[in-house]
């Protein structure tokens, strides 16, 4: 892959992380489509840096918010802020859980699979179309709705299923205030990456030699200028109800996909 290649991959990934239209399928499209030949481990790196990197980005955009939240929790009160880190945690169970029993199918479904992604697009379209259906509400996110929200989380682990909006979505539908919906989608994200990166790295699934060192970086400065942007764009789509134009796009790119899958 060269860097031509990463700096596609990673504005991509910075924008459709956190735009409903799924960061994983619109990877492989994008691999399908710049005929990426790497290797398994090359492949999983590069993805494994640009979710780093849109991690990263979620953290600079909410950094005013984590940090009062962590000032908040180390009061050792029974407090707003100790009681959403524990909705974070609960909302993360089913992904985690999910993700170490199926690791290895889970890995298989990346590479290439164009039709189910396609597949998953429009599944992605309709529950982004009944969301921006529904009504605003002032509500906050309960302890139940985070682990509904956690598996709607684990399910969107499949390519083409938009894990913003999957959660966003799912938390709209519970009745949650939906500016409130896409802040607990964002930040719920950031401590199951980061834990990924670190299994992936301990374990010794990745390593360095695995890829080239300055096409790596110029993914990740890609994806995370762009993940900037797409982050706070995305709260202000939300709050403005315009989901149902990202459906639309999401049943077109799907189609796409199904009929190139199909001719390939």
């Amino acid at each position: 892959m060269n860097i031509i290649d990463a700096i596609i991959l990673g504005i991509i990934q910075g924008l459709t992380e956190f735009l409903p239209v799924s960061s994983s399928g619109h990877l492989e499209l994008g691999k399908a489509i710049l005929g990426d030949h790497s290797v398994p481990e090359e492949s999983l790196l590069l993805t494994v840096v640009l979710h780093f990197a849109t991690a990263l980005s979620t953290i600079v955009v909410f950094r005013k918010d984590i940090l009062s939240l962590i000032k908040g929790a180390l009061e050792f009160e029974w407090n707003e802020d100790l009681q959403f880190i524990l909705k974070i945690a609960i909302s993360i169970i089913p992904a985690t859980v999910i993700g170490l029993l199926f690791e290895k199918e889970l890995e298989q479904l990346f590479s290439g699979n164009i039709l189910l992604v396609g597949c998953m697009l429009i599944v992605t379209a309709v529950l982004l179309f009944l969301a921006d259906k529904a009504k605003d509400t002032n509500k906050k996110v309960s302890f139940k709705n985070a682990f509904i929200i956690g598996v709607s989380q684990a399910i969107a682990m499949l390519p083409g299923i938009s894990r913003s909006g999957a959660t966003i979505s799912t938390s709209v539908l519970l009745g949650n205030d939906k500016t409130k919906a896409a802040r607990f989608s964002f930040l719920m994200v950031v401590p199951l990456i980061i834990g990924k990166i670190s299994k992936d790295i301990f374990s010794g699934d990745l390593t360095y030699e695995s890829g080239n060192f300055t096409t790596l970086a110029i993914g990740f400065f890609a994806a995370f200028i762009a993940g900037l942007f797409a982050c706070t764009w995305m709260i202000s789509l939300v709050k403005k109800s315009k989901l149902t134009y990202f459906a639309i796009y999401c049943v077109i790119v799907g189609i796409i996909a199904i009929t190139f899958s199909l001719l390939n």
